[in-house]
């Protein structure tokens, strides 16, 4: 860390995996620049702070019972938490503005909290503190998301789940690089309690002090980050991909087995496929099973990431039969959970069969790892968009949980010279990303945009 430089800063995390490693992050970005970090946080799936121990935390309770923690839904979960957390968030933020201890006398230059967080906006303002958003998404996501209400209002397609199917791959204008078949499933797995959420955030959003974009650059994001500008009116910073400033550091809510990285360096160079579904995704047992089967079929070594709870119905890989599980064995390691960043690091790694959520897309291209598509819900789909029909750096399954089409992109990734052309695209967008966070680099000049605006305040 430099010398202190006398600032602290409030950060506000949602309680969501792909929210709390950005935002730690940034932390640790911030606190190397000068700045002492204060995170409050909820009770519900509280960060672990011994891993941090030059940050402060404050706990607020949250009030979500055992049972609205366990659901999938998560933009009820998320709209609880906006409901539940205001009165005690503004509680705890007016005792630390007027604290007297001598760790908390340094001046609070601001808050930043993550755009989810909907009631953030009139509690900083009463309180006369600056207040910074922090986003997770891909710019290009988070700029064309907002205009979902408005599809839906209009009924862009009015029967949805029954369009043509040689209308199924026709582009949506209004939301690029999605398909309608991408956007059927965006406005059917939604509700109108989603609209009105975004509406907020949206609103939120457009009255903040700034917007960082955590995990985006010029790179990867330049059209629209200039759509950003114009739409925001507000100073934005694409200070991304932030894990590279720290890399190998994690905050993980789920333990690494590390096992895993032993077992890498058995293996052949890019001979390994690596299976992760991130930490929210839920699949059904006949898909656990096709994507076992499809695995078995490449006759690659592969490492596979099956969270606790991941299947439903069950705990975790119980139902892969005996014999199977054998099968398995002889090539392949299962893990409940893989320290990501070290294994795309891996010489050993090959490719990447993914959800696309956002951070798992990054990692995977600062790391020149090609990735097979395979996403469930929301930004996935855009996202997959990119990597298979944008930047070329993929191949996408089309939402096909199917053993044979399984095995067969994999090994077309792994072993034949198309997959050798993904690989090239790869290593030469991986080169230009990894530039962006170097001195003078896009991302680079954005972050110490941010460390003078956060010190203006």
């Amino acid at each position: 860390m430099e010398k202190s430089n006398g600032l602290r800063v409030i950060l506000f995390p949602l309680p969501l995996q792909g929210c709390i490693n950005p935002m730690f992050q940034l932390a640790r970005i911030l606190h190397s620049r000068g700045f002492s970090i204060t995170v409050i946080h909820t009770r519900y799936n509280a960060p672990k702070a011994s891993s941090h121990p030059l940050f402060t935390f404050l706990e607020i309770q949250d009030g979500l019972s055992e049972a609205e923690t366990s659901t999938h839904d998560v933009t009820h979960l998320l709209m609880l938490l906006n409901r539940s957390c205001e009165s005690p968030f503004r509680d705890c933020l007016t005792k630390l503005l007027h604290s007297e201890t001598e760790e908390e006398k340094q001046r609070i230059s601001c808050l930043i909290h993550d755009a989810g967080w909907i009631f953030t906006q009139p509690v900083a303002q009463s309180l006369n503190l600056p207040r910074l958003v922090l986003n997770t998404y891909k710019v290009s996501f988070f700029v064309g998301h907002f205009v979902l209400p408005k599809l839906r209002r209009e009924r862009y397609l009015p029967l949805q789940g029954s369009i043509m199917y040689q209308e199924q791959d026709e582009p949506v204008e209004e939301f690029p690089p999605l398909r309608k078949k991408d956007l059927i499933r965006i406005l059917d797995e939604e509700t109108e309690l989603l609209d009105s959420y975004l509406d907020m955030i949206l609103e939120t959003t457009k009255a903040s002090s700034g917007i960082i974009f955590v995990s985006s650059c010029e790179e990867l994001d330049q059209d629209s980050l200039i759509k950003a500008r114009k739409d925001f009116q507000v100073p934005i910073f694409a200070i991304g991909p932030s894990h590279s400033y720290f890399p190998g550091s994690s905050s993980s809510l789920f333990t690494p087995d590390q096992t895993c990285i032993q077992w890498l360096d058995k293996q052949e160079d890019k001979s390994v496929i690596y299976v992760s579904f991130g930490s929210f995704v839920t699949i059904s047992e006949s898909e656990l099973l096709e994507i076992a089967w499809g695995l078995r079929k490449t006759n690659q070594p592969f490492l596979w990431v099956v969270r606790v709870g991941m299947v439903n119905g069950t705990k975790w890989i119980e139902t892969i039969p005996e014999e199977l599980m054998e099968r398995l064995m002889e090539k392949g390691k299962i893990v409940k959970w893989a320290p990501q960043q070290d294994v795309l690091k891996h010489r050993a790694t090959g490719g990447f069969l993914t959800h696309n959520g956002w951070n798992s897309t990054v990692e995977s291209v600062c790391e020149g790892v090609p990735m097979i598509c395979l996403p469930s819900v929301w930004d996935q789909l855009l996202n997959a968009r990119y990597v298979s029909d944008g930047w070329m750096v993929g191949l996408h399954l089309e939402g096909k949980f199917e053993r044979s089409e399984i095995s067969r992109v994999v090994r077309k990734l792994l072993l034949e010279p198309e997959g050798e052309v993904i690989r090239e695209r790869m290593e030469l967008l991986a080169e230009k990303v990894g530039r962006s966070v170097k001195q003078n680099g896009s991302a680079y000049r954005s972050l110490e945009h941010l460390v003078d605006r956060i010190s203006s305040f």
